[in-house]
């Protein structure tokens, strides 16, 4: 009895001691098979949605693609873009296998619970907020009390900003609409002082402002969060921690001050983080079943967070979204890279 139990216990610990670099899965080797990485994007409308209300972000949507691909299958990496109006939609894709990654989608509580679907850590921090007139002297929410506010009905963004405004004993006037474009237009024509939508649509619909769009700022008050992530099926332990560390790889590389422009100086770095996240200390890359030089790939072709957010959605984009809670934690963001070691 004695020696069936120390074998069972001997079996256990053969079990629980095999490294992460032996929990072989299949979604890399049928992406190398392929030659390409099948990566879906959500090119979402408000209209097509009662969930959310993401802007267009399909320029950070590539890129994250683009990092994973060159990432698993080298500089010169293929990735097929396969774009979709509905999150919904995107996620019965992952799920069935037509795609094997989602550059972002929501990892809300329907998302996650019980759809075999995972989540890597938030990429991109939106969250619903308001869009207000300047010339009509609004700081703050508060601001909004007997004034109108425009939303579309019927979504969770009507729900969010219904219960934000209770919370804050806020006397608001809802202004509800059906069509994005009437909306827009009783926004930009004065008749609501304010649209509420996540930020990254807020951004989107004010470019359509054209010369007036200087007249309309997006208030840093959040209603509600909206965060995005990149999503892949939970059935292959070696592709989720994949995706997670190719994320993790692209902060770091903030942190650390690492970019395209001085990646190759930084490979002469004595400091130990730099030298595992660029593969110049050696042996990293088999715990993920790559190469070691997956993250410096990854660096040189969309440089790091900070980089791949302002050419994307921030100051270099046409969105000019404010970093705010996608800074890097030491700047009062969000944006906390795991450790690599």
């Amino acid at each position: 009895m004695i020696r069936v139990f120390a074998l069972l216990c001997f079996i256990v610990w053969l079990i629980t001691a095999t490294p992460p670099a032996a929990l072989a899965g299949t979604t890399l080797d049928k992406i190398k098979a392929a030659g390409t990485l099948a990566c879906g994007i959500n090119t979402e409308l408000p209209e097509y949605s009662t969930q959310d209300a993401h802007g267009n972000h399909a320029a950070f949507d590539q890129d994250i693609c683009k990092a994973v691909a060159v990432a698993v299958l080298g500089a010169n990496a293929n990735f097929t873009i396969v774009p979709f109006q509905d999150e919904q939609d995107a996620l019965k894709a992952l799920n069935s296998g037509a795609i094997a990654l989602l550059a972002t989608g929501s990892p809300n509580f329907i998302n996650i619970a019980n759809t075999g679907i995972g989540f890597a850590r938030p990429i991109f921090y939106d969250y619903q907020g308001f869009l207000v007139n300047k010339t009509m002297g609004i700081a703050s929410p508060k601001d909004l009390t007997g004034k109108k506010v425009c939303f579309l009905g019927g979504t969770e963004i009507e729900i969010q900003l219904q219960a934000y405004m209770q919370r804050e004993n806020i006397k608001w006037l809802p202004f509800l609409f059906q069509e994005e474009g009437e909306m827009e237009a009783a926004f930009v024509t004065g008749n609501c002082a304010a649209i509420s939508a996540d930020v990254s649509q807020l951004a989107y619909e004010r470019i359509a402002f054209k010369n007036r769009a200087r007249n309309y700022a997006i208030l840093p008050d959040v209603i509600a969060k909206d965060p995005l992530a990149p999503a892949y099926r939970l059935d292959d332990p070696q592709w989720t921690t994949i995706v997670n560390w190719i994320v993790e790889a692209l902060v770091q590389a903030e942190e650390s001050g690492v970019t395209q422009a001085n990646l190759a100086e930084m490979k002469k770095s004595d400091d130990p983080v730099i030298r595992r996240l660029l593969g110049v200390q050696r042996g990293y890359g088999q715990f993920i079943g790559l190469d070691d030089a997956w993250a410096a790939r990854v660096i040189e072709a969309v440089g790091n967070y900070g980089e791949t957010f302002e050419r994307d959605l921030g100051s270099r984009s046409v969105m000019k979204l404010p970093r705010g809670p996608n800074n890097l934690w030491t700047q009062g963001g969000l944006m906390y890279a795991l450790p690599m070691r």
